[in-house]
């Protein structure tokens, strides 16, 4: 059943339905129908609830693990809770000012990046992860220094006087003098502009000097900038906070699927690229369960935003990691306000 399909819901079932994944997501642990019958507002009987749980189980929204009578809501159920029924709580004073107080102006930026990640993580007693813009180092003077036959070392100079080394592989049989034209090259077109914009000139650049630098000097040059941007894409800055907030007292019962959370959690590449999904949506991101294949062994949810620079570009994203018995409705709020705080700090 999807989220559109909630008005298909008779009141009763709507009613109990809310009632069954609010009680779990609080607890953490199926409910039964003398549990819900006692909840005021319902005015049904114990029988009468039980009808509306075997037909909502029968619908794919709850089931009932293992030997206990209590039901809990599916993945699908949770989905449809999320999407079309759930009312979120905005976060409080107190909450806002913790958030800001880390996302403020005058520290460095991966910082308080760090500081907001771990904030983050407290308030919502879930891992906290901010994926770290990539700042680009602006080209200031490129060589090529050979270190055999085969491969040399490029080395950059940024326009903030760092200086970082690669090593390249080197095209066949190319001589001494090919690696100075190409550094040269680099040098003197490139210079002032970040790694991207180069490469996007590069193709206009050699095309035009084709006749002064030749197939080998070019091939360099090309292979000189694309190892820094290959390097950046494989090894991105990922912050993971409050690891330990996952083993709470409910986790406790079921120790496999929280280590299967935190091997999945080191392994950063395949968050980033998670991520980069909530980065690509231009919004509110939420995975729950086995929405995303990263996760789908621990049964763990993601929810991410992304947070944009001073120009409105995309530039990194933040959220949490926790059980898929999240508070949704207090969390989601959260990690927006929180891309919204860090949107402030970049602008």
């Amino acid at each position: 059943m999807s989220s559109q399909a909630v008005s298909e819901l008779s009141s009763r079932a709507r009613d109990v339905f809310r009632v069954v994944v609010e009680s779990y997501l609080g607890s953490g642990t199926p409910v039964g129908s003398r549990t819900i019958s006692k909840l005021a507002g319902l005015n049904l009987s114990p029988a009468s609830i039980r009808n509306v749980m075997q037909d909502l189980e029968e619908l794919g929204l709850l089931e009932s693990p293992h030997t206990s009578a209590g039901r809990m809501p599916t993945q699908s159920g949770l989905r449809l809770f999320v999407d079309g029924m759930m009312q979120t709580a905005e976060p409080s004073f107190e909450e806002r000012a913790a958030i800001e107080s880390r996302a403020a102006r005058g520290r460095p930026i991966e910082e308080a990046l760090a500081a907001t990640s771990a904030v983050l993580s407290g308030l919502s007693a879930c891992a906290g992860i901010v994926l770290v813009p990539r700042n680009e180092p602006v080209l200031r003077q490129f060589s090529f220094i050979p270190i055999s036959r085969e491969q040399a070392v490029a080395v950059m100079v940024g326009g903030d006087g760092s200086v970082e080394n690669r090593v390249v592989d080197l095209p066949p049989g190319i001589p001494p003098s090919a690696l100075v034209e190409a550094g040269n090259f680099i040098s003197e077109r490139l210079a002032g502009l970040t790694l991207s914009q180069a490469r996007a000139r590069l193709e206009t650049e050699i095309g035009r000097e084709r006749a002064a630098l030749n197939a080998a000097a070019s091939t360099l040059v090309e292979r000189g900038l694309a190892v820094w941007s290959h390097d950046g894409s494989d090894r991105p800055v990922l912050i993971v906070r409050g690891q330990a907030n996952l083993i709470d007292q409910a986790a406790a019962a079921d120790l496999e699927r929280v280590r299967q959370l935190l091997d999945q959690i080191e392994d950063k590449e395949e968050i980033v690229s998670l991520l980069d999904r909530a980065r690509a949506g231009q919004g509110m991101k939420i995975f729950i369960g086995s929405e995303n294949k990263l996760f789908s062994l621990s049964g763990s949810s993601v929810i991410a935003a992304p947070y944009r620079n001073g120009e409105g570009r995309i530039v990194g994203v933040v959220g949490v990691i926790g059980p898929t018995r999240l508070n949704y409705a207090r969390i989601v709020p959260m990690v927006d306000f929180t891309a919204q705080a860090l949107t402030r700090m970049m602008a």
